[in-house]
């Protein structure tokens, strides 16, 4: 009881530091609009405001409190508002990066648990692994889609870009899962393994039984940034290849009209932001809930 009330007190106040970095960043925000315009900086050529940094007029820097009420306007009398678009927007990317990351936990695992068979597979094909996440994402993303479109008419059915972009969060999703997971695949101790072996468990059972539950303090994290990476991942992809119904269209949407309304652009931003810290919490969720069946309490 002590364990879960003390674990009840860290949650509520990682929860107040959280409200209390929002509210210092919309004030420094807010100050830094405040600065710039009693300075002028619209008239000025400073070295650090308005050239390093946005001038602090409304189209560069719209009021924190303009932002927030674009949430509730229509860009067409009686239409969907801005809000709402940005929900059914941040739904369909969430379902890509879902997608993505189901499919790069999986690829990742697998990497892992090849590559645990053998040192001489672990040298030559880590560096690989390691490598390919140096491929610049924007570059290979537009190539994906169009591979998606004209290349696999043999499926037997229809692929759709959303998938292509599904793939491209997986390419950023699989990196993380592999790493961490072959190195907690390896954390058990020689001794351990050595006390399962002497039991005449099989690879198998050394993997179900003492590999992978050894392996999960170094997962979770992974798959922490696994998520945040789908949700990117999907984004980016819905940019570069164009894909309608996402926040990354939304994103160029917003971008092409932002001298009529610059608080929108910032809108989808803040959608953004909110689908990656739901993808994260997803997967927190989902330790908290593995541990405590396993009798560990999360902290």
């Amino acid at each position: 009881m002590a364990d879960l009330s003390s674990t009840r007190r860290t949650r509520a106040r990682r929860t107040l530091i959280f409200a209390a970095f929002l509210v210092a960043l919309a004030l420094l925000y807010t100050g830094y609009k405040a600065f710039g315009q009693a300075i002028d900086d619209s008239q000025r050529d400073w070295w650090v405001v308005g050239s390093f940094l946005p001038r602090s007029d409304d189209k560069n820097m719209p009021p924190v409190l303009d932002i927030l009420a674009e949430f509730g306007e229509a860009p067409r009398e009686g239409g969907t508002t801005i809000g709402r678009l940005t929900l059914d927007g941040a739904l369909f990317t969430l379902r890509e990066a879902a997608v993505g990351f189901a499919a790069g936990t999986i690829i990742g695992l697998a990497i892992a648990v090849v590559l645990l068979q053998s040192r001489r597979a672990e040298r030559g094909v880590l560096p690989y692994v390691i490598a390919s996440q140096t491929v610049p994402l924007i570059a290979i993303a537009p190539i994906v889609v169009v591979w998606g479109r004209t290349g696999l008419e043999f499926l037997p059915w229809e692929w759709q870009d959303w998938m292509s972009v599904s793939l491209i969060a997986t390419y950023l999703t699989f990196f993380p899962v592999a790493v961490n997971g072959l190195r907690g695949l390896q954390s058990p101790s020689p001794e351990a393994t050595e006390l399962m072996q002497s039991y005449a468990a099989s690879r198998r059972q050394i993997l179900r039984r003492l590999q992978l539950p050894a392996s999960l303090p170094f997962l979770f994290p992974a798959l922490r940034i696994a998520a945040t990476a789908s949700v990117v991942g999907a984004i980016v992809g819905e940019i570069s290849a164009g894909v309608r119904g996402g926040l990354g269209r939304l994103i160029l949407d917003f971008a092409g009209k932002y001298i009529t309304g610059p608080e929108r652009l910032y809108v989808a931003i803040i959608g953004a932001c909110i689908t990656g810290l739901v993808a994260v919490g997803v997967v927190a969720a989902a330790e908290r809930l593995l541990l405590a069946r396993r009798g560990i309490v999360a902290q």
